[in-house]
């Protein structure tokens, strides 16, 4: 007697919007979000309020709809042109010896936040005390900005906003020296240096998630007179 063959059972495999979202794919739709913040294409709250949904986020059907409306929208690719990454060192003659601002703390703590202007070099001394350099809602008139960091039984912390790049170079001497390394998709933006050394102290400098230069374009040209 001939058996029935049962058709095999196979498993459907999941659709693209049910496919769990990976921290690359979060930070791709981030990258498009700041895109359409720089462009005028989002106000402030309304980037905030999809940042906020894209960290929280688990699927890919649940990134999709934040960046729908945008061009290079559904969360798969960076926008077109991104630029090569920024240098690692500033260019020779942009950035002058002395610096244009001086933060001590001596068994004390000194802050610099909120809307104020970025000079090209920034000196911070730590010294048994806390600097706090907060770059997230400041102006940058100029692409290169060196801050150079000493912290001495103390403590540095510098925050830059995500649309910029962010780079280090720097040591600890039983202490931590810990720069994030950002890449802006902004082909013209400014780019942070981070130089120094902690001594039994501590100098971190990352990016501040949901903080974005506004109109980094249009601080620039003016700057720059184009």
């Amino acid at each position: 007697m001939d058996l029935e063959k049962r058709p095999q059972q196979t498993h459907p495999e999941p659709q693209p919007a049910a496919l769990r979202a990976s921290d690359a794919d979060r930070d791709r739709t981030a990258d498009i979000l700041r895109e359409a913040l720089a462009e005028g294409r989002l106000t402030a709250e309304e980037h905030g309020e999809r940042i906020d949904g894209v960290y929280r986020a688990k699927t890919m059907g649940e990134l999709e709809p934040l960046v729908s409306d945008l061009p290079a929208g559904g969360g798969a690719a960076y926008p077109a042109g991104t630029p090569e990454p920024a240098p690692s060192r500033p260019s020779d003659g942009v950035v002058p010896p002395v610096a244009d601002e001086n933060l001590v703390a001596v068994f004390s703590s000194s802050v610099r936040k909120g809307r104020w202007r970025v000079g090209r070099r920034t000196h911070a001394y730590a010294i048994f005390g806390n600097v706090e350099i907060d770059l997230s809602e400041a102006i940058f008139e100029q692409r290169q900005v060196v801050i150079k960091a000493v912290a001495i039984f103390g403590n540095v912390e510098i925050r830059v906003p995500e649309n910029v790049s962010l780079r280090g170079s720097g040591a600890g001497v039983l202490g931590n020296f810990e720069v994030d390394t950002l890449d802006s998709v902004e082909q013209d933006a400014p780019v942070v240096f981070v130089d120094g050394y902690a001594v039994l102290g501590n100098i971190e400098a990352k990016p501040k998630r949901g903080k974005l230069v506004r109109d980094l374009h249009k601080q620039l040209r003016k700057h720059l007179g184009h």
